[in-house]
């Protein structure tokens, strides 16, 4: 639901008679409830972080799942279940051996078996995983505690893809992990700090997460997904509220504690409101590209693909999308704003407003002669459709006969996999977001023709480099590789960026201790704490 400026007027007056108002949640409240958090959220439908890269279901299993490593607030994998780890000298063997007290919640100790049969499982479907599993020559327990991945050669980043896949590797007993990826685990037990309440769930309506009592986090401090997972509740309980006008109501009148991304109309009512406050979790934020379609004529022609780059003006499009420019950011990096890999290298064509007349000379020199050029909009995706109908008209203003295409969100998924020309139900640019920065498994960063993302960019050049980031080593090492691989991305221009924002979440001041992490895929709910009203 978007919300206007008329219901913004109204949900200013709701600041006043909150209170007063008939609720569908005031009963379930009660006023000495400070050690239950209410949270509105979206509505949880694929339990199984095997089979969904949603926020939501990474959330789900951040909450009753552990996991072996964790980024830290800056990025850097952190060891989580492992107590210690090692490789053999010629890098060929990782041997894990899992910490004191991890148990599952049916009270069940968890096995090295139970690590092998979860990464596994995992490896039939992540993009990193499967790495790990092309290169595996073996995985296999060693006693209760100790397991280790034999390799056919080196894999220098095995570690940070046991903590950073696409896809949440959730530590599962192994009788649930023996399940194939495509199927979905139903049990719900893991042995993460916080325990599914099977009795309470209602789907559609709310979901209900108890602290597991018997859990025994790290001595570390918290600090992004890693470190200590201390639940300093006793009950957390996601509502699901459609109507974004009831969700705020229900915020104000202290019937529930968070909203997750509440409406950008909303923010300056909700810092108006001396009990709430906003508040970004996910630093990475989410970087929005345009993607243009490779195969099919004028993008088949990198004249064409770089006059887009330089048509673009990043601040135009962030105002269409995300119109607070205290949450949005330009950015050239193809690694987004990530704190370790983003740099500058070959971004000279940037220009603030964009430069027109250089993109009209590259539409020249493309050899375009007004042909079609179809965009789609996805119209149930309001940020994108605001971009894509800005798109089209800074595209004529140049000559180019841009063609919007309405439809909805599912329609676009089914659409954008046909490689034919635009007559045969084809495409030539597509909005987009994405928010990883590792190469090997975030889809938007490949070059390899039909293999690559939809848009199916192809660069030999740039993809041998890519092929060298599963073998350094070093942080300096993955560095200077970055900067290589963006260097001959900007020239052949995979994409084109059009910016990066940040989504903030609501909530009552009364609750603290939310923590903030480095990547877009969800957040933590341990350290939060709630005080007494």
């Amino acid at each position: 639901m978007t919300i206007s400026r008329r219901d913004l007027i109204k949900a200013g007056l709701a600041a006043g008679t909150a209170l007063s108002m008939p609720s569908i949640l005031r009963a379930q409240t009660s006023p000495d409830d400070a050690r239950t958090v209410r949270m509105v959220m979206a509505d949880l439908t694929v339990f199984d972080p095997m089979l969904s890269t949603a926020d939501i279901t990474h959330m789900h299993g951040f909450a009753i799942y552990d996991t072996l490593f964790a980024l830290d607030s800056k990025g850097v994998p952190q060891p989580q279940m492992v107590e210690k780890w090692g490789v053999s000298d010629d890098k060929k063997t990782y041997t894990f051996q899992l910490r004191e007290g991890l148990t599952f919640h049916d009270g069940s100790p968890v096995t090295a078996a139970d690590c092998v049969a979860s990464i596994r499982r995992w490896g039939q479907v992540d993009a990193g995983g499967k790495l790990i599993m092309a290169r595996a020559k073996d995985i296999s327990k060693k006693d209760e505690k100790t397991f280790a991945i034999t390799l056919k050669e080196p894999l220098g980043i095995l570690v940070d893809m046991l903590a950073d896949g696409t896809l949440y590797l959730a530590i599962m007993r192994e009788k649930d992990a023996s399940r194939p990826a495509t199927e979905q685990v139903t049990s719900n037990i893991g042995s993460g700090p916080f325990k599914f309440n099977e009795a309470l769930a209602k789907p559609g309506a709310s979901f209900t997460y108890d602290r597991n009592e018997q859990y025994v986090p790290r001595q570390e401090a918290p600090d992004g997904f890693a470190g200590g997972k201390v639940v300093k509740v006793d009950r957390a309980i996601w509502q699901v509220i459609n109507d974004q006008q009831t969700a705020f109501a229900a915020l104000q009148a202290g019937e529930v504690d968070f909203v997750w991304g509440p409406p950008a109309d909303l923010y300056p009512v909700i810092e108006s409101d001396p009990n709430l406050e906003l508040q970004v979790l996910s630093k990475g934020g989410t970087t929005m590209y345009l993607r243009m379609n490779f195969l099919q004529p004028p993008f088949d022609n990198v004249k064409a693909r770089q006059a887009v780059l330089h048509l673009v003006d990043q601040e135009a499009f962030m105002r269409v999308m995300f119109p607070d420019p205290r949450f949005t950011q330009t950015v050239t990096s193809i690694f987004g704003n990530s704190p370790v890999y983003s740099n500058e290298e070959n971004t000279g064509w940037f220009k603030k407003g964009g430069d027109p007349e250089k993109a009209k000379q590259l539409f020249q020199e493309a050899g375009y002669a007004g042909e079609k050029v179809f965009i789609f909009q996805t119209t149930d995706w309001p940020e994108a459709s605001n971009a894509s109908q800005l798109l089209a008209d800074t595209l004529r203003k140049i000559g180019v006969n841009a063609e919007l295409a309405p439809m909805s969100w599912g329609e676009f998924t089914t659409r954008r996999a046909n490689k034919g020309p635009v007559e045969n139900g084809g495409w030539n640019i597509f909005i987009g977001d994405y928010s990883g920065s590792n190469p090997v498994n975030t889809p938007f960063l490949l070059a390899n023709g039909d293999e690559a993302y939809y848009g199916w960019p192809k660069n030999d050049e740039y993809e041998a480099l890519r092929a060298q980031w599963a073998d350094v080593d070093t942080i300096e090492e993955h560095k200077a590789l970055a900067r290589d691989m963006q260097k001959v991305w900007w020239d052949f221009v995979g994409s084109v960026l059009l910016g990066r924002s940040l989504q903030p979440t609501a909530h009552r001041k009364a609750l603290t201790g939310l923590l903030e992490v480095p990547r877009n895929y969800g957040f933590p709910m341990w350290n939060m704490q709630k005080a007494s009203t």
